[in-house]
């Protein structure tokens, strides 16, 4: 299955999530898209809450499912719970740094950033969005895109970021501080319906 490109609403609606974590896409609709949408949902069974589960994480880091799936084997490989292992590994993806610091406002329009090579870690272009930042990796804008309408309106509306993440945004410079703690992410996921999802 490939990465989603369509309607980022219509698809948070389907799944009863937000995938922004703004809950704008349920404001005004909190049922699902299409004409049979407002009548009663239909009960899941295990296997149906475990794949929306990955759904909705799958979605809302925008990645493929083959993407998705790597991860998952590349942490269970690791030392530690497996389920927190997985979300730190996708939380440490550069498009999703990027969009930590604030640099810009969607993981979609971070990953953009990326691949356009306007972001530099620890001095050099990188334009792959997937790519593994290490802890204390610095993360900056190059020099001819700091000015950039899109990244100054980003940064703007962006009041503050987590605690694992700083961003200087004069220097427009920051520094991927440490690993996240569990708490300090999503609490609408949950994580170890994905391992049971892939253990089955």
């Amino acid at each position: 299955m490939s990465r989603m490109t369509g309607p980022v609403w219509k698809v948070s609606r389907r799944l009863g999530f937000s995938i922004l974590e703004t809950g704008e896409e349920l404001q005004k609709r909190q049922y699902a898209p299409g004409q049979h949408g407002p009548t009663k949902r239909v009960k899941l069974t295990n296997y149906g809450l475990q794949l929306r589960e990955k759904q909705r994480i799958r979605n809302m880091y925008g990645i493929n499912e083959r993407q998705f799936y790597n991860t998952f084997v590349k942490a269970s490989k690791m030392k530690g719970v497996k389920g927190d292992n997985f979300l730190f590994m996708l939380e440490s993806r550069l498009d999703n740094i990027v969009y930590r610091m604030g640099i810009a406002r969607t993981r979609r329009a971070a990953r953009q950033l990326v691949n356009h090579g306007h972001i530099l870690v620890n001095g050099k272009k990188v334009d792959i969005p997937s790519a593994q930042v290490k802890v204390g990796s610095i993360i900056e804008i190059k020099e001819k895109s700091k000015n950039m309408k899109a990244i100054t309106e980003s940064l703007e509306a962006t009041l503050h970021t987590p605690a694992f993440v700083n961003f200087d945004k004069d220097a427009k410079k920051g520094t991927y501080l440490r690993l996240p703690e569990r708490s300090e992410l999503n609490a609408e996921i949950n994580e170890l319906l994905v391992v049971e999802f892939y253990n089955r």
